[in-house]
């Protein structure tokens, strides 16, 4: 019942996606005064139905949004959505945006699927029942060299002075010729390092809507996901470092400024 709820809410979401798109009225707003941090009424509607999807089935679930909020119960489910990780892209009418949600359960995540309905891709995955791509299963990357491997990252809206920050980072690996995209979609970010398009995948301020369904999708596909100290994940904290496993180690140390390539 939770994988086809999770499965319906998603294509609803999807759906008011695909309504919007490339609106020229499409309504937009900006958040906490950030000049590029924007919300738009897709979002909004998005976030409507899927909540409406999941409440029909769920009505007394945990719900923590983007848009709506933290909606605390005493249920052990918890629903972690994003109705549009990448809305600066879909402002502007760049395909590379989706639907993502993730389901907690007891503080595990259980199950997640992000949804690009516009390049038609389904991404599932299952704690313990590996990840899938509109239905085939999807392996991470075998790359076992960072200097040979595709990177992928994001940078945040407002940068905060500290010590080893997003640009010093992005500086250390590109110095080395090695290729790194800024697609501005986590989850989708996370989708692709799990099928292998590319091998690693780093950021330094995230929220947990933006990283909750892909993270586990690395983790399925046999991918390792870490904090930058190189402890196992949570979705709670900001810094994500997520690769194929074999690169992990020495991405870590570049990250960390311990090592040189």
């Amino acid at each position: 019942m939770i994988k086809q709820t999770l499965l319906d809410a998603a294509q609803a979401g999807a759906a008011e996606l695909k309504r919007y798109f490339n609106n020229p009225q499409l309504k937009t707003a900006y958040k906490d005064g950030a000049v590029n941090d924007l919300v738009t009424e897709a979002d909004h509607a998005a976030d409507r139905a899927i909540i409406g999807v999941i409440r029909a089935q769920f009505p007394n679930d945990f719900i923590l949004s983007e848009e709506t909020g933290n909606v605390p119960t005493n249920s052990a489910v918890k629903w972690i959505i994003d109705p549009i990780d990448g809305t600066i892209n879909y402002a502007h009418g760049i395909p590379i945006c989706c639907v993502s949600i993730g389901v907690e359960k007891d503080g595990d995540m259980i199950m997640g699927v992000v949804y690009n309905p516009f390049l038609n891709e389904l991404f599932f995955a299952e704690k313990g029942q590996g990840a899938f791509l509109n239905g085939e299963r999807i392996t991470v990357s075998t790359q076992t060299q960072v200097v040979k491997s595709c990177l992928v990252t994001g940078f945040p809206y407002t940068y905060i002075d500290a010590h080893n920050g997003p640009l010093q980072c992005f500086e250390r690996f590109i110095r080395q010729g090695i290729p790194v995209r800024r697609l501005g979609s986590a989850a989708v970010d996370l989708c692709w390092v799990a099928c292998g398009r590319f091998d690693g995948f780093y950021e330094h301020k995230l929220n947990a809507w933006d990283s909750a369904a892909g993270y586990l999708m690395v983790l399925e596909a046999g991918g390792t996901v870490t904090d930058y100290a190189g402890q196992p994940y949570s979705p709670y904290q900001p810094h994500i470092l997520a690769t194929n496993g074999h690169i992990h180690a020495d991405m870590l140390a570049v990250i960390n400024n311990e090592k040189t390539l």
